[in-house]
């Protein structure tokens, strides 16, 4: 998936002039990108439109605070209501005291990884997966420009057990139903010599938090 700007998207994937009438805008992760989208056509939301920040926000959390806030300054007069799309993904706090002080609403939880398995569910397990290595579809896809080349595996493999050595599982949280993605989900975990366990989560509580609006 090649990485989604900051840039307003309608279902199809086109720029789109936006009223401020009851509109609602996402400002997201580019990473949830197509799980938004997908769940914007599926249940036909069409008061909802999309922007994304860059998903290699995800190396670089401290980008993330700065960015939404100068998103939602850009996009709020055009607009009745903005969500976050993400959780604290790294800011150690500071995203969620943003989302306070400018009036806007953001998912719940810690990451990703927590709201597609659903927030309780993944509070209630975590503490016995300490040692889970986690995926989700987009990171299947894209395993090697987020995972693999940042940590310089691909050039030096002899790091795979200091950096891994210590997981004993690798879970994939699946969103949708594809063989294709399972292959590779496998791959990867042969390539991490970590066992593979696969859950289908759906869109978990992206979903509920997106229905609510």
């Amino acid at each position: 998936m090649s990485e989604v700007s900051d840039t307003t998207l309608t279902t199809d994937g086109l720029s789109a002039p936006i009223g401020n009438d009851g509109r609602v805008l996402i400002i997201a992760c580019g990473a949830l990108a197509r799980e938004i989208l997908a769940l914007i056509e599926m249940n036909k939301w069409t008061h909802m439109s999309l922007t994304c920040l860059p998903a290699n926000y995800h190396l670089y959390p401290d980008k993330i605070t700065a960015a939404v806030e100068e998103a939602v300054v850009k996009h709020r007069p055009n607009y009745a209501e903005i969500f976050i799309a993400y959780a604290d993904c790294g800011t150690g706090g500071l995203l969620f005291e943003k989302c306070k002080e400018l009036g806007v609403q953001m998912i719940q939880g810690p990451h990703c990884y927590s709201f597609f398995e659903g927030n309780d569910v993944f509070a209630a397990t975590s503490e016995d997966e300490i040692t889970a290595f986690y995926l989700t579809d987009f990171l299947v896809k894209q395993f090697d420009a987020f995972v693999w080349k940042p940590m310089g595996l691909d050039r030096h493999p002899e790091l795979l057990d200091m950096y891994f050595g210590n997981y004993t599982k690798l879970v994939y949280q699946a969103q949708i139903n594809d063989p294709a993605l399972d292959a590779k989900a496998l791959a990867i975990s042969e390539k991490m010599g970590l066992p593979l366990e696969r859950r289908f989560t759906g869109y978990g509580d992206l979903e509920t938090a997106l229905a609510d609006l």
